[in-house]
C-alpha cells in the first residue's frame, strides 16, 4: 500500500497529468463472418475487403471467416472506436448478406472442417501464416481458433515515463527502465486479471455445437445452450481461449532477458506429442515445426509485453533489440451489448487498472505464483458472480468481493490523475461504474447476457443472433460518406498490388524461406 501511495502521491505533486495525455491507444477486434441461419461463413475474405496478407487496417485472425479489424494507435480516447465504427460500416458494404457474429464464442459449429484455415496467398510469407495456421489445427482442433476477443494495446508516452524515472531516482538508460516498468505491470496485470474476467467477462453460455464430442462440467439448460449459473468469461476457460495443451509451459515475466530465453526454449524444443504430428504428410505441411510453439505468437497469453517488428523480424528479436514499446492486454470478450465490442467507459477503466498494474509493488513471480494466478481466473471464470468465492491473494484466502473492493477503492486518486489529464470526471464515473457492478453482480454484462435469455425465454444461438442482427441494422443504417468510402477502396486496392508484388518478387523456395526464418 505504501508503494503505490506514494507513487500516486509522487505523480499528483509533480502535476503528471499533463504527461498522461500522450498515451496511445489501439484495439484489435475479432469477428466471425456468418450466414443467415448462423453458420460459419465457407466463401473466402471478400477480395472488396482487400489482402488479408498486406492491408493495414481489415485482416483476417485464424480462420478464413474470423475477420480482424485493427486500429492505428490514437492518443485521443475515442478515436479508436470512431475508426473501428468506420470500418464496421464500410465492411457492411462489401459482405452481401453476411453478418458480423458479435460474440466470443462461436455460433452452431459440429465439425473442426467448419472452420476454414485462413488463406494468405501463395508468397512464402502467406504460405508460412496459412501452415502455421495448419499446426494449431492439428495440436488443438480448429473450433478454438474460433473464439473471438478484443485486444487492448496500451503504451505510455515517453514524457510520462522521463517523469517517472525522475520520481524514482532510478538512473538507468530509459529504455531499460521502461522495459523493466511494462514486466513490473505485466506481472501485475496476471495477479490481478481476475477482476476483469468479472467486471467484463460476457460469454457465460455457449452452443452445445461447440463442446460436441468433449467432456466438460457445464450445466445444460432446457433449450440445449450450456452455461454455469455464475459464469463470467467461458472463453477464458480450459474449454476455450486457455488451452490446456500449454498449461506445462513455464514462461517468465519477471524481466526481458527471461521472458525472451524461457519463450525462444519453447520455439526451440521439440515436443514428442507434435513430433508424432509430424512436420510433413504426403509432402504436404502440416505444421511449421514439432517444438512447444512453433512461433512466439502461439504462446496464448492474456497479455503480451509488445514492440513492433520489422519485417522478418522475431517478435522476441523486435524485444530484445529495443525493449517493450507497448502492452497488448488480451483478456476482453467481445460486449455483444456494444456495436464494436468495446466501449469508452471500458476503455477508461482499462486504462486505470494498467496504471495500477503499474504502479503498484509488483514482486518477481516464479512458477508456483503464475499457477495460483491462474486458478484465481478459472475460479472467477466459472463462478465469479458469486462474490463470496475465495481467492488466493499472497498464500491466504480472501473473498473475491473484499479483494476487488480493495482494489477499485485504491484507484480513486488514479481516476482523480487522469480526470485532471482529460478534465471532467469521467474516469472517477467509470471506476463508480465497476463499483456498482461489485455491489450488484447483475449489472455484469454476463449476468444482462443470462438475464436477457431467461427474460425472453431464448437460448445462446438465437440471444447472439438477435443482437447480431441488431448491430448489422445499427451499421448499415448509416453509411459511409464518399469520401471514407473512396479511402477504404484505394486501401483494398493498394493491397491487393502488395500482394500480388510480394508474390511476384518470391525469389527463395518455401522450404530455403522456412530455413532461414527460423535459423536467425
Amino acid at each position: 500500500m505504501t508503494i503505490l501511495a506514494d507513487r500516486i502521491q509522487c505523480l499528483l505533486d509533480a502535476d503528471a497529468s499533463p504527461t498522461l495525455t500522450g498515451i496511445r491507444r489501439g484495439i484489435e477486434k475479432e469477428s466471425l463472418r456468418i450466414t443467415q441461419d448462423g453458420r460459419i461463413a465457407q466463401s473466402p475474405h471478400p477480395t472488396q475487403l482487400g489482402s488479408a496478407l498486406t492491408h493495414p487496417f481489415i485482416t483476417t485472425d485464424y480462420s478464413e471467416a474470423l475477420l480482424e479489424f485493427i486500429t492505428p494507435p490514437f492518443q485521443r480516447l475515442g478515436e479508436p472506436l470512431e475508426f473501428l465504427d468506420q470500418l464496421h460500416r464500410y465492411v457492411y458494404n462489401q459482405i452481401g448478406d453476411e453478418i458480423l457474429w458479435v460474440n466470443s464464442m462461436p455460433c452452431m459449429v459440429s465439425e473442426d472442417l467448419e472452420v476454414p484455415i485462413a488463406d494468405y496467398g501463395s508468397s512464402n510469407v502467406g504460405q508460412m501464416k496459412h501452415i502455421y495456421r495448419h499446426g494449431l489445427w492439428h495440436r488443438y482442433g480448429r473450433k478454438m481458433q474460433a473464439i473471438a476477443g478484443i485486444h487492448y494495446n496500451f503504451s505510455y508516452p515517453e514524457e510520462f515515463w522521463r517523469l517517472h524515472q525522475s520520481l524514482e531516482n532510478n538512473d538507468q538508460p530509459l529504455q531499460e527502465f521502461i522495459s523493466s516498468r511494462y514486466f513490473d505491470l505485466v506481472r501485475n496485470f496476471h495477479r490481478y486479471s481476475w477482476l476483469l474476467v468479472y467486471l467484463f467477462g460476457a460469454s457465460p453460455a455457449l452452443c452445445p455445437s461447440f463442446l460436441s464430442g468433449r467432456s466438460h462440467h457445464l450445466l445444460q439448460r432446457t433449450d440445449n445452450t450450456l452455461y454455469r449459473p455464475f459464469s463470467t468469461s467461458l472463453r477464458m476457460s480450459d474449454l476455450g481461449y486457455q488451452n490446456n495443451a500449454q498449461s506445462g509451459l513455464n514462461v517468465s515475466f519477471n524481466n526481458l532477458d527471461e521472458y525472451v530465453r524461457t519463450l525462444n526454449y519453447a520455439t526451440q524444443t521439440a515436443e514428442p506429442a507434435y513430433d508424432n504430428i509430424g512436420v510433413k504428410k504426403d509432402g504436404v505441411y502440416q505444421q511449421l515445426n514439432t517444438n512447444i510453439l512453433q512461433i512466439e505468437n502461439e504462446y496464448y497469453s492474456s497479455i503480451r509485453p509488445k514492440r513492433t517488428a520489422a519485417s522478418g523480424e522475431h517478435p522476441s528479436q523486435a524485444l530484445q533489440r529495443r525493449g517493450v514499446e507497448y502492452i497488448e492486454i488480451r483478456v476482453m470478450d467481445l460486449n455483444p451489448f456494444e456495436p464494436v465490442g468495446i466501449g469508452i467507459t471500458d476503455m477508461r477503466f482499462l486504462d486505470l487498472f494498467a496504471t495500477y498494474c503499474l504502479l503498484c509493488e509488483s514482486p518477481q513471480m516464479d512458477m508456483s505464483d503464475l499457477h495460483a494466478a491462474k486458478q484465481n481466473v478459472r475460479q472467477v471464470v466459472y463462478s465469479g458472480r458469486n462474490t463470496a468465492i475465495r481467492l488466493c491473494k499472497s498464500n491466504n484466502q480472501t473473498t473475491l468481493k473484499d479483494w476487488a473492493g480493495d482494489i477499485l477503492e485504491k484507484m480513486v486518486p488514479i481516476a482523480e490523475l487522469f480526470d485532471r489529464s482529460h478534465g471532467g470526471n469521467n474516469y472517477s464515473a467509470a471506476l463508480t461504474e465497476q463499483k456498482e457492478k461489485l455491489a450488484h453482480p447483475e449489472l455484469t454484462p454476463s449476468a444482462k447476457i443470462l438475464e436477457k435469455m431467461e427474460s425472453q425465454q431464448q437460448g445462446f444461438y438465437t440471444f447472439a443472433m438477435q443482437q447480431a442482427l441488431a448491430h448489422r441494422d445499427h451499421f448499415r443504417a448509416r453509411p459511409l460518406d464518399e469520401a471514407t468510402t473512396a479511402k477504404f477502396e484505394q486501401l483494398a486496392a493498394t493491397s491487393l498490388e502488395e500482394q500480388q508484388q510480394m508474390e511476384q518478387n518470391d525469389t527463395l523456395s518455401l522450404e530455403q524461406y522456412l530455413q532461414n526464418y527460423f535459423a536467425e
